[in-house]
This record gives C-alpha cells, structure tokens and sequence, in this order.
C-alpha cells in the first residue's frame, strides 16, 4: 500500500515522503491516527503543490538542522555509569541518557531521534542523531567507569584479656607441663 506520510514516522520515513507499506499498518494505524494518507494521484498532485509552496521553508528547515549538526560534531560525551569490579556496567547507556547529556550542553534533541545500540561496557561508542531527512551527525560518546565504594573494614584492635584470664591459662599451662612430665618414661 501506497501512503504519504502528514508528520515524521520514526523508522518509516519524514513528513510528505511517499513509502510503501503493509495494508494493514497502513489501514489501521497510519491513517486513523492521521499520520498518513492514501497516495491516490488526487493527493500525489496536492502533495507537488505543497512542496513547491513550501519549498523555501523546507530549505530553512534543513539549513537550520545543518547548523545544529554543525555544532553537534563538535560534541563529545562523556557518561559516568555505575560498574561493578569486573568492569561491567550495571544497566546500560542508551538515548534518554544521551537526550539528558545534550540537554544539560543546551541542546535540545528529543530523544527518539538518537540512535545508539544498548552499550553494556565502558569504552568509546558513536551515537548518531538524525535531525532532518537529509542531515544526520555521529556523536562519540566515552562511557566511563564509576566503581562503587566498597567500605573497608577496620581491623578491631585485640582486645584486653582480663588479668584473671590470663592467669588461669597460665596455671593450665603448668599443669599440662606437670602431666606430661608424669607420664615419660624415667630415665635410669
């Protein structure tokens, strides 16, 4: 089926493309929830009528995502996570993380539009941001160690030994010694 998409579909394609889809995608949730509409050749001609209208807008547009790709390059990541004493991460990194990143730098990316494989180990990986049909930027992102603090237990000091205990191992140690002199053999 044949459809032209109203708004940007994540993993499908951006507003006013023409894409191919399932019937049933397209009959029960495309076009019900407004997102798209039958590409009949009524609407492939109001569609040319609208890009030629919008076409300076839509060059503005990109041009403003490629100023924003621009700064973006310049960016790199660097992501504490919490790592147990093997090395692994606990969790993962992933594009909310990244979306919170940009956003305390003063960009303002929503989070869908970052694209990042679940990282489970520290190292460098690319996360790439795609912020028009045509422009799209890799952000190298250092994900980095944050070893827990294991408390260290002190050694408890030996303790004092009562006088008393002390003298009554004393006295078990003579009389052991006594015993033990009682039952070898005598010498003659």
């Amino acid at each position: 089926m044949e459809i032209i998409l109203k708004e940007d579909v994540i993993g499908l394609g951006y507003k006013y493309d023409i894409v191919n889809v399932k019937s049933g995608y397209g009959r029960n949730y495309l076009i019900p929830t407004g997102k798209a509409v039958i590409a009949s050749v009524s609407a492939k001609k109001e569609l040319a009528e609208i890009l030629k209208q919008k076409a300076q807008k839509l060059a503005k547009i990109q041009a403003d995502a490629q100023a924003v790709a621009d700064k973006l390059a310049e960016v790199a990541l660097t992501i504490t996570a919490k790592v147990s004493n093997k090395g692994t991460i606990y969790g993962s990194v992933n594009n909310v993380q990244i979306a919170d990143e940009l956003s305390k730098l003063g960009f303002d990316i929503d989070r869908k539009l970052i694209t990042i494989k679940d990282v489970k180990t520290v190292g460098s990986h690319k996360a790439l941001v795609r912020l028009h049909k045509a422009v799209s930027v890799e952000i190298p992102v250092e994900v980095v160690g944050e070893v827990e603090a294991v408390p260290v237990q002190e050694e408890a000091a030996p303790a004092e030994v009562p006088a008393e205990e002390v003298a009554a191992a004393e006295e078990l140690a003579d009389e052991q010694e006594v015993l033990e002199a009682m039952d070898a053999p005598a010498e003659a």
